[in-house]
């Protein structure tokens, strides 16, 4: 008996061991200074890390201050093969005047975990002048009448009449064109005159546009869709016009190949109402009806990359090359850390750097790789890293520009541009042989071995040691095993 419950706690542990192994999903808040002119904005943040998003509450509304927009950025940090990734979604608030404000406590909810934050005293300081907003239009007119009808004879059935309205829905590229890997963002906006807002609303918006966006999705592309999931209004100017434009979806295209994105003719229903012809005191004097908005369908061409003996392999984008090292004076046979980062827009999941061929004057292992993707205002950009070990074994100028590079092609110039490193340590010491040991470099096991070695020699005997203490570790349980069984004969 006392066998089984042994090994029902071995397997217990075990369990616990293999949960333990997958850490749960992760979310804080991340509030913006305390302190800040009127000209900047006021932000808060959540992160959420280990799951994809699905859904989170909305932000708090702040006193003296108005919602001005969201930011998402994703941080994805690659290290031996594993990957983890961190999301930010980041809310900005526009303060409407100096002087010292208090968010409250508040929490939200994101992907079911609830996140709570303690508020904050914030100061704002000088600002230009802020324009007086409109006066309010004057009172309607009169509605005395209707109610002389009702009292004088029976009221008569109201007429209704469907108003004219300017709203449409379109679906709006940044270009004409675009080569192939370059960024296209793509958006659905419903578009509104301020007049038509007393007529017209949403309805079953949340039920519409996964049909509408699957619809517009393309099969050749590398999708990166923006996070936002609140529609809230925004003030443009169409034809001279002004209107409220609703952001309905958004996305960042990447095509694969030269196959034109096609996208189609969607609709989207909202609710329309019908206003009475004669409006009496202390009715609706409206009736509800629907209508369907259709977008013009839109075909945007897809151009080659021009000649080059890489192109199926070069990344497109708007690149610029930043380094770093973790020393500033080197010796041959140690080790030191560079970091080659490309910083710019464009689809930073295409760019690759592959560590060099090791040499008899250098070895390199790596790289760790870290990815940070932001999505504002329309644009998709980022930086992405690429952190390598290196170990010299000459002395003198090391050319890290020969080791360290990459061909992109810019779709602003319409050129292929090779980004260098720049870079040139200056090693000192007495020339070392090439390490004897060449592991896989390709392999995991010897990228962690390596890095986390250590230079104190270890007793050759220390994993015979180990194995003798867990021997004596089963022949004790065994030992109790039997003492057990004999026990439970008598």
């Amino acid at each position: 008996m006392r066998l089984l419950f042994i090994f029902l706690g071995v397997l217990w542990l075990s369990s616990g061991v293999l949960r333990a192994q997958q850490p749960a999903p992760t979310a804080d808040i991340v509030l913006g200074k305390p302190a800040f002119p009127i000209n900047e904005y006021y932000t808060i943040s959540f992160r959420l890390r280990g799951a994809p998003l699905e859904r989170y509450s909305a932000f708090p509304e702040l006193e003296g201050f108005k919602k001005s927009g969201k930011s998402s950025t994703t941080t994805t940090r690659t290290v031996n093969g594993q990957s983890s990734t961190e999301l930010t979604i980041t809310q900005r608030y526009a303060a409407f005047a100096e002087g010292a404000f208090t968010v409250k406590p508040f929490s939200m909810t994101v992907n079911g975990l609830t996140l709570r934050s303690e508020g904050a005293s914030l100061r704002v300081g000088p600002q230009q002048t802020t324009p007086t907003p409109p006066a309010a239009s004057g009172s309607g007119p009169l509605q005395g009448i209707g109610l002389l009808d009702q009292l004088f004879g029976k009221p008569k059935p109201q007429e209704y009449v469907e108003p004219q309205d300017q709203a449409f829905l379109a679906v709006v590229p940044d270009k004409a064109r675009v080569y192939v890997g370059e960024g296209l963002h793509v958006g659905l906006y419903f578009y509104l005159a301020p007049q038509d807002q007393a007529v017209l609303n949403f309805h079953n918006f949340a039920g519409q546009l996964p049909g509408i966006i699957r619809q517009l999705r393309q099969r050749t592309v590398w999708e990166e869709s923006f996070d936002e999931q609140e529609v809230l209004p925004e003030n443009v100017t169409v034809g001279g016009k002004p209107f409220l434009r609703y952001r309905l979806w958004e996305a960042e295209l990447y095509p694969l190949n030269t196959q034109p994105l096609a996208f189609p003719s969607v609709g989207l229903q909202m609710v329309k109402y019908r206003v009475a012809k004669k409006p009496a005191a202390g009715l609706d004097n409206r009736l509800e009806g629907y209508k369907i908005y259709y977008s013009a369908a839109r075909t945007v061409p897809v151009v080659a990359l021009p000649p080059h003996p890489l192109r199926d392999q070069v990344p497109v984008g708007n690149y610029q090359v930043k380094e770093a090292v973790d020393r500033t004076a080197f010796r041959t046979g140690q080790a030191f850390a560079y970091s080659f980062i490309l910083e710019g827009e464009g689809n930073l999941a295409a760019l690759n750097l592959e560590a060099p061929t090791p040499s008899a004057a250098v070895e390199v292992y790596g790289p760790e790789v870290q990815q940070q993707l932001t999505r504002e205002g329309g644009r998709v950009g980022g930086r992405k890293s690429f952190r390598f070990r290196l170990v010299a074994r000459r002395p003198g100028p090391l050319a890290l520009d020969t080791l360290f590079q990459l061909v992109v092609f810019n779709p602003t110039t319409a050129h292929y541009d090779t980004l260098r490193a720049e870079l040139r340590p200056l090693l000192r010491g007495a020339a070392q042989a090439a390490s004897a040991f060449r592991g896989r470099l390709d392999d995991p096991f010897y990228r962690v071995a390596l890095a986390e070695a250590e230079a104190v020699p270890h007793p050759r005997d220390t994993y015979q040691n180990v194995r003798r203490y867990a021997n004596l570790v089963v022949l004790g349980l065994l030992l109790l095993a039997g003492v057990g069984w004999w026990r439970a004969k008598r």
